[in-house]
């Protein structure tokens, strides 16, 4: 037997019962919305054979997405952490990498592909520092030292954002006034702190909708210019939800309030779905568009998840507290 059926046979032999020993390693993993390959970046990557000795090395560690060049402009444009690796069911040669639940985040602005006009990753760069030429920046999954790692996810989820997001509609600074430095938390910590993600979650979700709530068609500021509207998930994230825009929607905090509790819910038409027997017709008729139909983000890349609404319906739609008190009236 050669090295390559070598390799071969014990790549088969790690994954006889469907897991992998990882080796945490930060990784770059390439998806493109069109590819052959079944991804969805906030649950699962599927990849084929030949990538599987790297892919195995990231098993518990980080990765970020990047989009590669032929399929759009975004360059790297997310972080999530690999739970495991399992053999694709039905499909000899591919195999899936598995996303811890929660672990999920979209930068708050994508990272360019080149930094200065050079590679982030070193590997993709020549002598001089320049981006190489050659098939390298192709490749499905990558490596990627922790140092530049850490240099992408700053570029795409800064320290700062819970400070810019409160400064951003005059808000003022804690500590400001004391003249504290503010506390730069370690890229990781920042990557699990729920309050920091929430905030990476509204940002990306209200201006996907561009600040005007997907149910009522409303675009609602107050008098300092700060947008009404709140980020809502699908399927919330203690029932394994993610923290994707796919997973989310722009409602008024009436509507959320609603949506949350089963009232409303979204068809896969994008039909607005009412519980008419708790909600009166015309305190609806009030509340959500004419046509009802669901306002979508421009880019349908970041439309709602077919999956993400139907567990809603199935999981919260119409499913009100036994005995709870009517709503209205």
């Amino acid at each position: 037997m050669g090295p390559r059926g070598a390799k071969r046979k014990a790549g088969l032999a790690a994954c006889a019962d469907g897991r992998f020993p990882g080796g945490m390693t930060k990784l770059v993993l390439l998806h493109r919305a069109d590819s052959i390959y079944e991804d969805e970046p906030d649950r699962v990557y599927d990849f084929p054979r030949r990538y599987l000795g790297d892919a195995r090395t990231g098993i518990g560690d980080w990765v970020v997405y990047y989009e590669p060049v032929k399929a759009g402009p975004r360059g790297y444009f997310a972080v999530a952490r690999i739970r495991d690796i399992v053999p694709k069911p039905g499909a000899e040669g591919r195999f899936l990498a598995l996303i811890e639940p929660g672990s999920y985040l979209e930068f708050d602005r994508p990272v360019p592909r080149l930094r200065d006009g050079k590679p982030w990753e070193s590997a993709l760069a020549d002598p001089a520092g320049g981006p190489r030429a050659g098939g390298a920046q192709q490749s499905a999954v990558r490596r990627l030292p922790e140092r530049e790692f850490e240099a992408i996810v700053e570029a795409g989820l800064p320290a700062d954002l819970e400070v810019r997001e409160l400064m951003r509609y005059g808000g003022r600074e804690p500590g400001f006034d004391e003249g504290a430095a503010p506390f730069r938390r370690p890229v990781v910590e920042r990557l699990t702190s729920r309050p920091y993600r929430d905030v990476a979650f509204r940002r990306r979700v209200r201006e996907a909708y561009g600040f005007r709530c997907a149910m009522s068609g409303l675009m609602i500021r107050n008098g300092g210019g700060r947008p009404e509207v709140e980020a809502a998930h699908i399927r919330p994230v203690e029932r394994e939800g993610s923290d994707s825009v796919r997973n989310g929607l722009a409602l008024s905090g009436t509507l959320h309030w609603m949506f949350d509790r089963g009232l409303v819910s979204v068809a896969d038409d994008w039909t607005i779905l009412v519980s008419r027997n708790k909600v009166p017709r015309d305190v609806a008729d009030r509340l959500i568009v004419a046509d009802g139909r669901l306002r979508l983000p421009a880019d349908a890349r970041d439309w709602p998840h077919p999956a993400n609404l139907r567990w809603h319906r199935e999981n919260v739609f119409g499913q009100g507290e036994p005995g709870a008190s009517p709503v209205w009236g």
